[in-house]
């Protein structure tokens, strides 16, 4: 049994349409997060975390990590996010 090949309007299926160029591709979500992270609460939250891991590098032994520092940011980061993308979607 022969299969045929679809023909395209290009002629040969080798010889398809020359594909435009797509942009990349860019997350909104990405997007927002950027700007939430420049708000003045964000700001002083990240401060927070990198004077935290400043102070725990500088030790060589130390029970203390940066998580609550951490959770703090990613909270008000995330907090500003959702206020900015849900009332897009209204």
């Amino acid at each position: 049994m022969v299969q045929e090949t679809e023909k395209t309007p290009y002629g040969d299926p080798e010889d398809e349409a020359p594909e435009e160029e797509e942009e990349e591709m860019v997350d909104p979500l990405e997007t927002v997060r950027q700007k939430c992270e420049e708000t003045e609460h964000c700001v002083h939250t990240h401060h927070r975390l990198e004077e935290c891991e400043a102070r725990v590098n500088s030790r060589s032994h130390t029970d203390e990590d940066c998580t609550e520092e951490l959770f703090d940011f990613l909270h008000a980061r995330d907090h500003c996010v959702t206020q900015k993308l849900f009332s897009s979607l209204k």
